[in-house]
């Protein structure tokens, strides 16, 4: 009883995605499925409809059964959610830890973030409520902590890294879906056509000039604008790194410096 009590104050989905069932049973015949079944209709139907189209009814639809007999297996659709999110990322990149130094890593995680977000579009619309609690969520954060450790940076400023190329992933990754589900291309093409000889006399030369280039209007994001973006960052934590270092550097020295004084 004290273990159902526990686990009932923890946040919705969290002991459900560790394997970990209420003792008490609920009443009634059987389950015909399983937890895990009910999540691999889920992450279809959000493959097949998106976000958007994710409901109750609908996943209860393909099942064979009705709403309401969905909550003898996942207490609210919150916690669903969580189940979703989790099987949606599946286990971590183990390429990562291959990786031949930091910044190999930070790269090959950034990578696999955005190609998961490629996947499944629909895991950027899932709220983030909360830092990882489940294993596949903890483990990507695993991967990307050990990848770094030979930069030197502590947990806290390796988190900060995380969090850092995480949000870079998630922006690029909608990006890329909305320029591939735009069906306002033709439309755009004309509006600049339009606005070239506008931009000029209006004083916006550069511009005009970029709109002159074809690759101004994109139906995806080109892989060279996703690597630019992540070079940029890498270099940014490149540069803290070394912060980091001279800050050591300049610790040590003054220690010594003080311990040389007082002999």
């Amino acid at each position: 009883m004290a273990e159902d009590k526990e686990q009932a104050q923890l946040p919705p989905g969290t002991a459900l995605a560790w394997g970990l069932t209420p003792a008490t049973r609920r009443r009634g015949p059987k389950p015909a499925y399983s937890v895990e079944q009910i999540v691999e209709v889920a992450v279809e139907v959000a493959d097949t409809d998106g976000f958007a189209g994710l409901s109750m009814p609908k996943i209860a639809g393909r099942l064979g059964i009705t709403a309401n007999a969905l909550y003898r297996y996942v207490q609210s659709k919150e916690e669903l959610l969580v189940l979703l999110a989790e099987a949606g990322w599946g286990p971590p990149p183990q390429a990562v830890r291959q990786a031949a130094n930091w910044r190999a890593a930070a790269t090959e995680w950034t990578r696999a973030m955005i190609d998961r977000y490629r996947v499944h579009p629909w895991l950027l619309d899932l709220p983030v409520n909360a830092a990882p609690m489940t294993p596949h969520l903890v483990g990507w954060l695993e991967v990307f902590m050990d990848g770094m450790t030979g930069s030197g940076l502590n947990d806290r400023d390796t988190l900060g890294c995380a969090l850092l190329l995480d949000g870079y992933a998630r922006s690029t990754a909608r990006l890329a879906r909305n320029l591939h589900e735009s069906a306002e291309t033709a439309a755009m093409t004309s509006a600049i056509g339009f606005l070239q000889s506008l931009l000029r006399e209006r004083g916006f030369p550069r511009t005009a000039a970029l709109m002159a280039n074809t690759d101004y209007i994109e139906d995806e994001l080109p892989p060279s604008d996703v690597e630019f973006g992540l070079d940029r960052i890498l270099a940014g934590i490149e540069a803290l790194i070394a912060d980091r270092n001279t800050e050591t550097h300049r610790s040590a020295d003054a220690t010594g410096t003080a311990v040389t004084h007082e002999e």
